[in-house]
């Protein structure tokens, strides 16, 4: 994301745990529909910079959360209005309804219900 050295993928990440709190690697991964090797891999680099980091489960210590560091959710929180603006921009040329439109159809494309749907389907 610009000349942060943030990808797109990881700043999605620090995104959905600033919306999660402290989710576990599990529900983070069903967040972000990617399997837990893949979370581990994008997460690796973030831990790494100190924007994130891996806590117990205060019930069950074998369960691993995450949570932002303050530097993350500064990060997260700069990066996250750099977005909204470009956003706004996105809105402006494409047209408000269209993107809203799109917007809604790539969530559904995300969606648990459309994973299994396309699985379902595949096995015919």
């Amino acid at each position: 994301m610009g000349d942060t050295g943030i990808k797109g993928t990881q700043f999605s990440l620090l995104s959905q745990i600033a919306i999660s709190g402290e989710p576990t690697q599990k529900a983070l991964a069903e967040a972000m529909v990617m399997d837990l090797s893949a979370l581990g891999h994008t997460l690796k680099p973030l831990v790494r910079d100190g924007l994130v980091e891996m806590l117990p489960d205060a019930r069950d210590g074998r369960v691993r959360r995450v949570r932002l560091t303050p530097k993350g959710a500064a990060l997260q929180a700069d990066l996250g209005a750099a977005w909204q603006t470009a956003q706004g921009r996105f809105d402006a040329a494409f047209g408000k309804e269209r993107a809203a439109e799109l917007r809604r159809t790539m969530a559904f494309i995300s969606s648990p219900e459309f994973a299994e749907a396309f699985r379902r389907d595949g096995q015919a």
